[in-house]
C-alpha cells in the first residue's frame, strides 16, 4: 500500500493543465463495443480505473493500440463472448465500478451479457434499479446466478420503448443510451441525466450513425439504427479536477493558472467556488485564481447561512463536495454542507477535525463547517484515504496544514487522479511517494 508525504503551507504557482474526464472516458470505452469498426479516442487519462477498464476491453479480445501519450485506438471486431463468462472477467469487474457500463453495449451488439456486482468507492448504496429497470423495459431479462453472484443478461430482440427514469442517474442514462441506440423502433427516455459526459456520449454514438435527439435535455429521443461505424473523440477537461484546482488554489493562497479548462462545461462550479468568497476569473479557455488572504462565505438573501448541495446537472456534482468542505474550513464564515446522494461521503471530516477544523457532522449527509478565516491553519496529521474524493480533499488539507502529513491508501487516488504528486511538485508542492 503506498502513501503521500506531504510538507504543507508551500504556496503553489504557475500552470495547471487537468487531465481528461475520468467519468467520460469510462462512457466512452464501453461504447466502442457497440462497433467492429475502430474508435480513436483522444485525451485519456492515464490513471487506475481507466487503466483497469482498457486492460479488461484487451481480455475481452477487443484490440487496442495507444497511438500517443493519451491517445488510444479500440477496434471490437472479435469479442471473446466465452471469456465474457469467465471468472476471471466477474472477478476484474467486481473491483472497477465503470464495468457495469458494459451491460447496454454488450446487449445491443451480442443480444447477452454477464455483470458481477461491481466495486468502486465505498460511499453508501449505489444502486443499480436505474440500469437494469431501463434495459428491461427495452426487451432484456435479467437473471441473478447466485452460485456465481452475477446477472446473466439476455435478450432475443431490443425494442424501443417510453421510460421515465425514477432517478437521473448518468450511468443508468448512459448504459441505456447505449442499449438504445441499436433497439429496433424509437426510445424515450424521460428524467435522463444531461451533464456533459453523457451529452458527449450521444455526441459521439451520432457521430457513428446513431439517431438521437434531445442531447443536453432531459428528454432524449433514440430512433433505433441497424449498425454503427468508427469515429473519432476528444474527451473533456476533467471538471472534478478542475473544481479541485480552484479550491487547492484558494486554501494555499496561491496564484494559479488553470489550463484548457473547457470553460462553458462547467455549469454552475465556478459560481458555487464564488460564493465561498474565492475570486477567479475566466481568460480564454482557463480559469485564472489569484492568490487570496482570505475569502468569506456568502449567506442567503435573508442572511441565513449558505447552503450548498449537490443535485443532478445543471445542479453541483457531487463529486466536488467533498473538496468544497475542506476549503470551507479555511473561510470567513460557515456554511452548511449537504451531501443528499452518499450517506457515507462524508464520514471523512472526522480526519478533518482531528487536524483541527471545526466541523459538525449533523448526520450522514450533513455537516456545518465555521471556517478558521485563516486565524490558525490545520495541524499535519496521519491519515487515510476512504475514497477518490475524499482522498483529494485530505491532500488539500495537508498542503494548506504545518508540518508533514501522511496519507495511506493513496490508491484511492490514483483511480482519479493522473501522477497528482509529479503535476503539484511542479506548481511547488512538496509531495513525495512512498
Amino acid at each position: 500500500m503506498a502513501s503521500f508525504v506531504i510538507e504543507g503551507r508551500h504556496k503553489l504557482s504557475g500552470d495547471i493543465y487537468p487531465q481528461g474526464a475520468k467519468n467520460e472516458v469510462l462512457q466512452i470505452i464501453c461504447a466502442t463495443l457497440l462497433t467492429p469498426e475502430e474508435i480513436v479516442v483522444n485525451n485519456v487519462p492515464d490513471i487506475l480505473d481507466v487503466n483497469n477498464l482498457i486492460q479488461l476491453m484487451r481480455d475481452m479480445g477487443v484490440t487496442v493500440s495507444r497511438q500517443g501519450v493519451e491517445t488510444y485506438s479500440f477496434k471490437a471486431e472479435s469479442v471473446d463472448m466465452a471469456y465474457l463468462e469467465s471468472d476471471e472477467f466477474l472477478r476484474k469487474c467486481t473491483s472497477l465500478r465503470g464495468s457495469i457500463m458494459l451491460i447496454g453495449p454488450m446487449i445491443a451488439r451480442f443480444g447477452r451479457a454477464m455483470i458481477p456486482k461491481p466495486g468502486g468507492d465505498k460511499i453508501g448504496r449505489r444502486r443499480l434499479d436505474t440500469h437494469f429497470i431501463g434495459i428491461r423495459n427495452l426487451g432484456a431479462r435479467f437473471d441473478y446466478n447466485r452460485e456465481r453472484e452475477a446477472f446473466e443478461i439476455t435478450a432475443q430482440e431490443l425494442k424501443g420503448a417510453y421510460m421515465l427514469l425514477d432517478e437521473a442517474s448518468v450511468t443508468g442514462t448512459a448504459n441505456i443510451v447505449m442499449a438504445a441506440v441499436l433497439a429496433k423502433g424509437i426510445t424515450t427516455i424521460y428524467n435522463a441525466a444531461c451533464e456533459p459526459y453523457l451529452q458527449q456520449l450521444c455526441k459521439m454514438l451520432n457521430r457513428m450513425g446513431a439517431r438521437i435527439s434531445g442531447i443536453a435535455s432531459n428528454l432524449l429521443t433514440i430512433e433505433g439504427v441497424e449498425s454503427l461505424g468508427g469515429t473519432e473523440h476528444t474527451v473533456l477537461a476533467d471538471m472534478i479536477e478542475v473544481g479541485s484546482f480552484i479550491g487547492m488554489a484558494a486554501m494555499i493562497g496561491s496564484e494559479l493558472t488553470i489550463k484548457n479548462v473547457s470553460y462553458d462545461n462547467l455549469g454552475i462550479i465556478p459560481e458555487s467556488f464564488r460564493r465561498l468568497g474565492i475570486k477567479l476569473e475566466q481568460r480564454g479557455g482557463d480559469i485564472h485564481v489569484p492568490a487570496q488572504d482570505s475569502y468569506q462565505i456568502e449567506s442567503f438573501m435573508d442572511g441565513s447561512i449558505l447552503t450548498i448541495a449537490d443535485a443532478p446537472w445543471p445542479g453541483l456534482t457531487p463529486d466536488l463536495l467533498s473538496v468544497i468542505l475542506v476549503v470551507a474550513t479555511q473561510a470567513k464564515g460557515s456554511v452548511l454542507i449537504h451531501q443528499k446522494m452518499f450517506e457515507s461521503r462524508l464520514f471523512f471530516v472526522d480526519k478533518l477535525i482531528d487536524m483541527g477544523a471545526q466541523i459538525i457532522l449533523c448526520d450522514p449527509h450533513r455537516a456545518v463547517v465555521i471556517g478558521h478565516n485563516h486565524e490558525f491553519t490545520l495541524r499535519s496529521g496521519n491519515l487515510t484515504s476512504p475514497d477518490i474524493r475524499a482522498g483529494i480533499a485530505l491532500l488539500i488539507a495537508a498542503l494548506s496544514a504545518d508540518g508533514v502529513s501522511r496519507i495511506h491508501n493513496i490508491e484511492q487516488i490514483d483511480r482519479g487522479y493522473q501522477n497528482i504528486e509529479g503535476r503539484l511538485n511542479a506548481i511547488g508542492a512538496r509531495i513525495t511517494r512512498i
